[in-house]
């Protein structure tokens, strides 16, 4: 089919094998977005939704936004592509300049990469590279953490702890790595903002430590605060402990922030927020509004120097990178997003919305099917009780929600919410209430 004669609505479902998808369920009643613009999605059925979850965390700054679509098309006209091995193009050194700005502590040096998965995938294999740097091969080990996602590559599977990826590809997995408990406890029901108890499970750190020996272990590797698995917010002093052990036994401390990053706590990083500086920063998705894949790796300039220093004038100081690393297409993005955060003051913007979200979010907490709600930030998880099997309270869920007009995210028994940034206090209304219709008409469905 021509892009003339093209529709929205595709003339036949079965080729695309969808991701993360229960592909016979939605081939039997799709839905399917035809435009986005501002705050809202439009379905195939001609509905308007209001989007909850920014996307998958992608798109704070709301959909359709005219100043990124310009600095993309320019950027096609100008220079559609450059190799990113032993040439480059100006952009991504001054997107690299710009991003440093916000980023915390020495975290000065950026690698770009494709998208969230493979910015972990990066991390991993800069910690590696800088314990050999500093004669340390035998760091090999990592340390993650129970109901932790850090993307779908083979490292990011293995330092993840969500249950069914870790299951399905076993056979495969990193060998060596060691995993942490989580951090939700029983008591920590309902709490908005950070839980006051379970900040010694960072001790499992330490104890593992023990167990394989800390100079075998090359990096630990967290999301300030859990975002797929449904916003687990740390307790208090648990970051702080981490960076402690770390610094103790000379292990890297990395900070997945491709949820987090960019303003969805209120400040620019959680690492910034709950004042805890990592060796290393993940971030993605809001770093281009999500209109083009990128991923970014920020670190330590004591690693990059490493590194460098251990290579001759002349070698490949790193044997990675990607075919997508920094192109034009992606950087004009960047740039353009990182414009609209200062002509908006759209972290401050976060941040004074936060509140009113959060209060919004925990009314619901009276709803009967309601398990718990989390959040902080402009984050939040509400669980629902379980239904027969594990996920299927949330799925049927989030399907009685979109008929009510309100888009999000689900995994497993958790909605997961996560607003705009550009959302006025009227927006945010909407989808409580949106969110209160269409699990009230869920719960009926289950009665009758």
């Amino acid at each position: 089919m021509s892009s003339e004669t093209r529709t929205s609505v595709p003339n036949s479902l079965n080729e695309h094998w969808m991701p993360f998808t229960s592909n016979k369920d939605f081939k039997a009643n799709p839905r399917l977005i035809t435009e986005a613009k501002g705050v809202y999605l439009k379905t195939h059925h001609g509905k308007t939704q209001i989007d909850a979850s920014s996307g998958l965390f992608c798109n704070p700054l709301g959909h359709g936004r005219r100043e990124i679509t310009e600095a993309v098309t320019k950027q096609l006209e100008t220079l559609d592509y450059a190799q990113p091995f032993q040439q480059g193009f100006g952009g991504s050194f001054e997107l690299a300049t710009k991003i440093s700005k916000h980023t915390p502590g020495d975290l000065n040096k950026m690698f770009f990469t494709i998208c969230g998965s493979t910015a972990v995938e990066t991390a991993i294999k800069i910690a590696i590279a800088y314990h050999r740097a500093k004669g340390n091969a035998h760091r090999f080990r990592f340390v993650g953490r129970e109901r932790g996602y850090h993307g779908m590559n083979i490292g990011c599977v293995s330092v993840g702890g969500m249950i069914n990826n870790v299951k399905t590809f076993a056979s495969i997995l990193m060998p060596g790595v060691q995993h942490m408990r989580h951090t939700h406890l029983p008591e920590h029901k309902f709490v908005s903002g950070q839980p006051e108890t379970g900040g010694d499970l960072a001790d499992d750190l330490e104890r593992i430590a023990s167990n394989f020996g800390p100079e075998n272990i090359a990096a630990c590797i967290v999301e300030p605060i859990a975002g797929s698995t449904g916003t687990l917010v740390p307790p208090k002093g648990y970051l702080q402990r981490l960076r402690e052990i770390c610094d103790k036994h000379g292990i890297l401390l990395i900070f997945d922030e491709v949820i987090t990053g960019w303003g969805r706590t209120g400040s620019v990083f959680a690492s910034q927020e709950f004042d805890v500086t990592p060796d290393l920063m993940t971030m993605a998705k809001a770093t281009t509004n999500g209109v083009v894949p990128m991923g970014v790796v920020a670190c330590k300039d004591e690693i990059y120097d490493a590194v460098m220093d251990s290579s001759p004038m002349g070698s490949v100081e790193l044997f990675h990178g990607y075919t997508y690393s920094g192109i034009p297409v992606a950087v004009a993005a960047g740039l353009a997003v990182q414009d609209i955060f200062e002509k908006e003051d759209i972290f401050n913007r976060a941040k004074n919305l936060a509140p009113y979200f959060q209060k919004g979010l925990f009314s619901l907490q009276d709803l009967e099917s309601v398990e718990n709600i989390r959040g902080y930030g402009m984050m939040g998880g509400i669980d629902m009780k379980m239904n027969t099997k594990p996920g299927k309270a949330g799925y049927e869920c989030f399907k009685a929600c979109y008929e009510a007009g309100v888009n999000f995210k689900a995994t497993g028994d958790c909605l997961i919410i996560a607003p705009q940034f550009i959302c006025e206090e009227k927006h945010i209304d909407e989808i409580i209430d949106k969110l209160r219709t269409g699990i009230t008409n869920y719960q009926k469905n289950q009665k009758n």
